[in-house]
């Protein structure tokens, strides 16, 4: 997955319930509303797409079990009455790997110009690098969490627009490929840290968008949001990029009940798939990602790039916190107190 920067003092921030931001034209009109609004989030719903994603085992670049998971991915989006397309190339691993890359792009209300992008990514790290048990280092790693938990609210979030149908956007749900394949720690020969060998999906997306000319009203990245004791801090390029994308969703999370999972407090600097989003694509998009700040073994949590990071650490009450959040924030768009 990708690597921690700059570690920095965590500064409180406190945010209103309410917040309309006027920045540049992708961010305008940025609103929460001050009570509940939207379908209920179904956290029994988003575990069973978790577990389905499992099932199929590590999906790894290049392995059978990644080809068949891409294949339900598809056919799940599809399902929900969205428009489905895929963006297929071959990228180069940190090693020189040629790794077969699938973006999946799944799309609500396609005729519709006002629009919200989610995104997470679907593949798995092939190495349990930082297990406490050096003997599975080079085993991949099952990615219940760190992978099939976002993908798995997108696809509740897609179930529940379809039954709902009164969005005033269109949303792109964005399965980004090839984020995990990082340089290992355990290569000690070439192990670095830079932003270019991690989220090699996103960044070939980045500069090659699924539609010309792209620009949706914002984006929000989902990376590791079932995980057991999870808090998700705001990251410092979330804040330096789209900070009123951050400030709609911290306050829609309080709205909702869950603003215990969403501290007003700064998180680190993380590259992930939102940063070539925002430097290369320039469309304000904020990553929502724990922060653990008193686990020694990982400020990503204890699972992070583990054999461990499997169902059995999925939380339901964090995929709910997460789920009715942005059921929150994307059923205020368009309307008013």
């Amino acid at each position: 997955m990708m690597t921690i920067k700059n570690l920095k003092r965590i500064l409180p921030l406190f945010l209103l319930l309410l917040i309309a931001c006027k920045s540049s034209k992708s961010q305008q009109d940025v609103l929460v509303l001050s009570a509940p609004t939207g379908p209920v989030f179904n956290a029994d719903s988003a575990f069973s797409y978790c577990q389905a994603q499992c099932d199929f085992g590590p999906r790894t670049m290049n392995s059978t079990a990644h080809d068949q998971c891409e294949e339900w991915i598809i056919k799940k989006f599809q399902s929900f009455n969205c428009q489905v397309v895929t963006q297929k190339t071959v990228l180069k691993g940190y090693d020189g790997t040629a790794l077969n890359s699938t973006n999946i792009i799944a799309s609500t209300q396609p005729d519709n110009t006002t629009r919200v992008m989610l995104c997470a990514h679907w593949d798995s790290r092939p190495w349990a690098d930082n297990d406490p048990d050096e003997k599975n280092w080079k085993t991949p790693v099952l990615a219940a969490n760190d992978g099939a938990s976002g993908v798995a609210v997108m696809l509740e979030l897609a179930r529940l627009i379809q039954a709902a149908d009164s969005l005033k956007v269109g949303v792109d749900f964005i399965c980004f490929d090839a984020e995990d394949w990082g340089t290992p720690q355990w290569d000690t020969n070439t192990y670095n840290t830079t932003g270019d060998v991690w989220a090699l999906g996103a960044a070939y997306w980045a500069s090659n968008p699924h539609v010309a000319d792209y620009r949706p009203r914002y984006g929000i990245l989902l990376d590791m949001v079932g995980g057991q004791g999870s808090q998700f801090y705001q990251e410092r390029f979330s804040k330096q990029y789209a900070q009123p994308i951050l400030n709609k969703v911290w306050a829609a999370a309080k709205v909702v009940g869950f603003g215990s999972y969403f501290p007003d407090s700064s998180g680190e600097y993380i590259t992930d798939d939102h940063t070539p989003i925002n430097t290369q694509a320039r469309i304000p998009t904020i990553d929502i990602i724990p922060f653990y700040p008193d686990c020694q073994q990982s400020g990503f949590g204890p699972t992070w790039h583990t054999i461990n990071d499997d169902m059995e650490h999925i939380d339901k009450n964090t995929l709910q916190a997460v789920g009715q959040t942005l059921v929150q924030v994307l059923y205020s768009e368009g309307k008013t107190d």
